[in-house]
């Protein structure tokens, strides 16, 4: 396992975070206590030390198994992040949200559930549409000089909202978000419109959730397995299938799992980004670490770029023009290095 460096901050985290969303068995599907042991065991065996949790994952449970885990190991050696937003209760309309009251209560209940001191990343959870940004940058500022947060980060959130954070926390000498944590893959490409440009511009790590489209990516679904994915779903659409198709003859040509294609393809596209591989079964985890070692080559990206890819729609398409690049460039573009 290799370290990348989590935005433009100094902190090491493994190449592959492990999700932890499945840590726990409420609503009938997920892994009991002594599987999430052994899964987190065999996730630092193999040099991973990046940990993604949530308050709401199993209606907390998540986080309580995490607490009980790192009482028996290393607390320092894990990066461990988890977000605030959604309701953990309702017993009140402040008991979720990105307000500054919802977070330091969310927070703290997060400690007591990891019996931990500090989380080394808190992101927020969900955008609101109604919380100032302003209001939650000082809210992250202050849970991180108070020595409970090391590093903000946030997620499932526009561009905009995010660079206005960005700009607003650099010009009032607070901590910037590092990470932006969104749905990104090869059946999921829509982040490339607004999202990665932005998080490439402020130096931002992107860690996608279902990089591997909620499984629909291993080929599981074409050889007629049953998984939780709705047969309506997107993931599952004639185009969908179109994609994982090009995925799988390309893992049969390299002889390895479809699953190792799609982790790949994320990590080659010219930007930081660190997928979040979600584990119930030690053997899934150990399937996805084998991604780590899978190298595509620029035919194989030429292939899966040209199967997948989306209208950017405007300004995105608009800049591709050729008589854009000519009246921008002066002829140039192709000798200009890009940011």
């Amino acid at each position: 396992m290799n370290y990348k460096l989590l935005g433009r901050s100094g902190l090491k985290v493994s190449q592959l975070c492990l999700g932890t969303m499945g840590f726990g068995t409420e609503g009938g599907w997920g892994a009991d206590k002594d599987t999430s042991f052994a899964i987190m065991d065999a996730f630092a065996n193999a040099g991973g030390n990046f940990l993604d949790t949530a308050n709401v994952y199993k209606l907390g449970t998540s986080e309580k198994i995490i607490g009980e885990y790192l009482q028996n190991h290393d607390r320092d050696y894990f990066v461990l992040a988890t977000k605030y937003t959604l309701k953990d209760n309702q017993t009140n309309p402040n008991a979720s949200g990105n307000n500054r009251k919802n977070m330091m209560r969310s927070v703290e209940d997060s400690l007591k559930r990891l019996k931990t001191d500090f989380i080394d990343v808190l992101y927020l959870h969900i955008w609101d549409n109604i919380t100032p940004i302003d209001e939650v940058l000082r809210g992250l500022d202050d849970l991180i000089r108070q020595g409970k947060v090391n590093y903000a980060a946030i997620s499932d959130t526009p561009a905009w909202v995010v660079a206005k954070g960005n700009t607003l926390a650099e010009l009032m000498g607070w901590s910037q978000l590092i990470a932006l944590q969104v749905e990104y893959s090869l059946i999921q490409r829509t982040p490339e419109r607004e999202l990665i440009p932005m998080a490439k511009h402020f130096g931002m790590t992107v860690t996608p959730w279902a990089p591997l489209g909620g499984g629909a990516l291993t080929g599981k679904y074409l050889r007629g397995d049953k998984g939780r994915i709705k047969p309506e779903s997107n993931r599952l659409n004639e185009n969908s299938e179109r994609i994982t198709r090009e995925v799988v003859a390309i893992a049969d040509e390299l002889n390895v799992s479809a699953s190792h294609v799609a982790l790949a393809w994320t990590v080659q596209q010219g930007f930081s980004c660190i997928p979040i591989v979600g584990a119930t079964k030690i053997e899934q985890l150990q399937e996805n670490l084998k991604s780590i070692d899978v190298v595509l080559s620029n035919e194989h990206l030429k292939r899966l770029d040209e199967v997948s890819q989306i209208p950017l729609g405007f300004p995105g398409d608009f800049f591709r023009e050729d008589a854009v690049k000519m009246n921008s460039f002066g002829g140039f573009y192709d000798k200009v290095e890009k940011r």
